[in-house]
C-alpha cells in the first residue's frame, strides 16, 4: 500500500511511475504481502535469482533493482524504515554494457526497397523508416499530429516536446538523409494516420517479419531506428553536439556512445589523421597560421 501510494503521489514523470508500478507487480508475483522488515540483503539476492530463473536479462534485473532501491529510499525518507536496515548497503546491482543495435546503410536499403503487400506491415515499415531518418522514439512518434509539422522559410520542420525528457526538439526534415522522411510523409496526407501505430510489442513483431523478408539477421525492435539515425549521422561527420540536439539527449555523454559503435567511423577517423600528419612539416614555415595545424573536423 505504501509503495503504490508513494508512486502515485510523487511528482515523477508518468513513464517513471509506470516503470515503478511494473516492478511492484513483479515483486507481488515473487512474494505477496511484503513488510518492510522483509527487505533484507538476503531478500534482494533471492529476488535477483527469481528474476534470473524467469529468463530476465542482466540489465532488466538491474532495472527492477534500481526501481526497488528507489522505493526503499523513499520508505526511509518517510520514516517507514530505519536507515540502518538499508538492504542495498552491501548489495551491488550488476549491469552489463548495453549493446546498441543499429542498421548499416546496406540493411537500410533492403528495408527501403522490400515489396510489402500487407497494408498494416507497410504502415509499420514506413513508420520505422521515418524514425531511422529522424531519430524519434516510439513514444514521441505516436504523439505526432499535423500541428507538429511547421514551415520555416518555406521548408518543413518537425517540432515536438519529448515524452520521456520534456526536451523541445526541432528537426529540419529537408536536411536529414536527403529528405527521405518527407518522402514518407507525403504518402500520408494526414500525418496523424502515419503516427497511429499498434502497441510496441505488435510493431516489434511486424519488424521481425520484415527483417526476415530482407534477410537481416539482427534482432530489430522499433528503438533500433533511433540507434540507426544517431550512428549514421555520426558516420556522415555530423558534429556530436549537433547529433545530441537532434536526438534531444540531455547529456552529450549519451550521444558519445554512438561514436564508439561504427567501426567504419573509426577507420575513417584514423585515415584522416594519417593524411593530416603527412601534411604537417617537422619545422613549419613561420608564415603558416596556427589554424593550419588545428583539426577542425
Amino acid at each position: 500500500i505504501f509503495a503504490k501510494s508513494a508512486i502515485d503521489n510523487s511528482d515523477k514523470k508518468q513513464s517513471t511511475k509506470d516503470n515503478l508500478h511494473t516492478t511492484l507487480a513483479v515483486l507481488h508475483d515473487f512474494r505477496s504481502g511484503l513488510d518492510f522488515k522483509d527487505l533484507t540483503y538476503t531478500f534482494l539476492r533471492d529476488f535477483e535469482q527469481y528474476l534470473k530463473e524467469k529468463g530476465n536479462a542482466v540489465n532488466t534485473i538491474a532495472k527492477h533493482m534500481r526501481q526497488l532501491r528507489t522505493l526503499v529510499n523513499e520508505a526511509i525518507n518517510q520514516g517507514y524504515m530505519h536507515a540502518n536496515a538499508y538492504p542495498f548497503r552491501k548489495y551491488k546491482i550488476k549491469q552489463e554494457k548495453g549493446r546498441h543495435e543499429f542498421l548499416i546503410p546496406d540493411e537500410l536499403k533492403k528495408l527501403e526497397t522490400v515489396e510489402v503487400e500487407e497494408e498494416s506491415m507497410r504502415h509499420v515499415l514506413d513508420a520505422f523508416l521515418f524514425c531511422c531518418y529522424t531519430g524519434l522514439r516510439y513514444s514521441d512518434f505516436c504523439q505526432l499530429t499535423p500541428e507538429n509539422f511547421i514551415r520555416i522559410n518555406g521548408k518543413r520542420w518537425l517540432y515536438f516536446k519529448s515524452v520521456k525528457t520534456g526536451v523541445e526538439i526541432r528537426l529540419p526534415l529537408h536536411l536529414l538523409f536527403e529528405s527521405r522522411a518527407l518522402g514518407i510523409l507525403d504518402r500520408y496526407p494526414d500525418s496523424g494516420s502515419l503516427a497511429a501505430l499498434p502497441c510496441n510489442s505488435e510493431v516489434n513483431r511486424q519488424l521481425r517479419k520484415l527483417a526476415g523478408l530482407c534477410g537481416i539477421k539482427k534482432r530489430i525492435t522499433y528503438h533500433v531506428s533511433r540507434h540507426t539515425c544517431a550512428t549514421l549521422l555520426i558516420h556522415q561527420g555530423v558534429a556530436i553536439t549537433t547529433v545530441q540536439k537532434l536526438l534531444g539527449h540531455t547529456s552529450v555523454k549519451t550521444t558519445q556512445i554512438y561514436s564508439e559503435i561504427l567501426s567504419s567511423t573509426i577507420v575513417r577517423d584514423l585515415k584522416n589523421a594519417q593524411r593530416k600528419r603527412r601534411k604537417v612539416k617537422i619545422f613549419p614555415d613561420k608564415s603558416l597560421r596556427t589554424s593550419d595545424f588545428i583539426d577542425n573536423r
